[in-house]
């Protein structure tokens, strides 16, 4: 009563309303900018459970605007260390840190076990992806986005309205739009944009207000503008969707080894992460050797006997000489419950030819 009771004196929540909160169960997708503050404000305001999806490690450069974590985070896996976090700021709820990447395995049979999933991704593959799992596993989604001054909000799959792929029927070229690490962020921004989902969040819960479903807000830092879009339902946008469940059981043959999902990644998407782990799973004897990068080298046929070089912590990126046998490396880690590892598309040959393009370019700026 005492933790909750601005709640409760509110006669558009109270203790009804606190309890509708107590019972609900949140997915937020990435404890980034934008994840951090909506896990803060959610697990404050008491939801009861709450689930945390990353991959991704701390890293010194996140803590101009990912609030949840201090210098002494730097290295722990971001859902791990913003459920730590969160549980001294409420130890009456629970808190579920889910430390693997979200795939077409795993993503609708996680959504199901909640009743909102929080877009909280910096990239158009996973918001795609979440996008289909919602339609999929019928949840309605809170969608946030940042970049440099502006962010958007807004509600998609809400009682049969407009889904993502309604406002934007296909991701943009690959490469097109740069992250924030290669154009920056205000460090507010992340902030005052994941506190509007948030917001979302509890206007569906508590059945109160104008949630924003058929509708993008749109902020502007500089000029504190705001704009709201109308959008408009494309029914044949969300059949395609359901037409293609089976992508979500997509799944590869890997040899003698039983199915398993392979995350492809290119070298620029790879080497745009931190805390980064290259392995080099091709024999000793072949040509050409990467080099200007530091490189682990284990070749396939000593791999599962060679575990102990492999840092948990990091995001593994696997290649050889063509990109097949990286996947074969990256379902043998599987096997063993190594996550966070994926396939470098194209193998050596591409990074080489990556690190003399950075190389070039970086010589013609000087």
């Amino acid at each position: 009563m005492n933790r909750y009771s601005r709640h409760i004196i509110l006669n558009e929540i109270g203790q009804s309303g606190q309890d509708k909160l107590s019972n609900a169960k949140v997915l937020v997708i990435g404890a980034g900018g934008l994840g951090c503050p909506i896990l803060q404000y959610l697990a404050a305001a008491g939801i009861g459970s709450i689930g945390i999806v990353d991959f991704d490690v701390v890293d010194v450069t996140n803590l101009q605007r990912q609030v949840l974590f201090g210098t002494a985070s730097i290295g722990q896996n971001k859902a791990e260390a913003a459920k730590k976090r969160l549980q001294d700021l409420n130890d009456a709820i629970n808190i579920k840190a889910y430390p693997e990447q979200l795939s077409y395995k795993n993503a609708v049979n996680l959504f199901k076990q909640y009743d909102i999933i929080v877009d909280g991704t910096d990239n158009f593959e996973t918001r795609y992806l979440i996008n289909d799992a919602c339609i999929i596993a019928n949840k309605p989604l809170v969608f946030g986005a940042i970049y440099k001054f502006e962010g958007q909000v807004s509600v998609f799959n809400h009682q049969n309205g407009p889904s993502y792929r309604c406002l934007f029927p296909n991701p943009p070229q690959k490469g097109s739009v740069p992250n924030c690490s290669e154009i920056g962020v205000l460090g507010v921004l992340p902030g005052i944009i994941g506190t509007m989902q948030a917001n979302e969040v509890l206007k569906l819960i508590l059945g109160i207000g104008d949630v924003l479903s058929g509708k993008l807000l749109c902020y502007n830092a500089l000029t504190l503008q705001t704009i709201t879009l109308n959008i408009t339902k494309s029914n044949n946008e969300i059949q395609k969707v359901l037409k293609t469940q089976h992508l979500f059981h997509k799944k590869q043959m890997t040899n003698n080894t039983c199915e398993v999902d392979i995350i492809d990644i290119s070298i620029g998407e790879i080497l745009s992460k931190s805390n980064i782990q290259l392995i080099d799973v091709r024999e000793p004897h072949e040509t050409p050797k990467v080099e200007n990068l530091p490189i682990t080298y284990i070749p396939l046929s000593a791999l599962e006997n060679s575990l102990d070089k492999i840092d948990p912590n990091k995001v593994k990126g696997l290649f050889c000489q063509s990109g097949i046998r990286s996947k074969r490396a990256v379902s043998i880690l599987q096997d063993h419950n190594i996550n966070n590892c994926v396939s470098i598309i194209e193998g050596a040959l591409e990074i080489i030819s990556y690190i003399k393009e950075q190389s070039n370019t970086l010589a013609n700026d000087n």
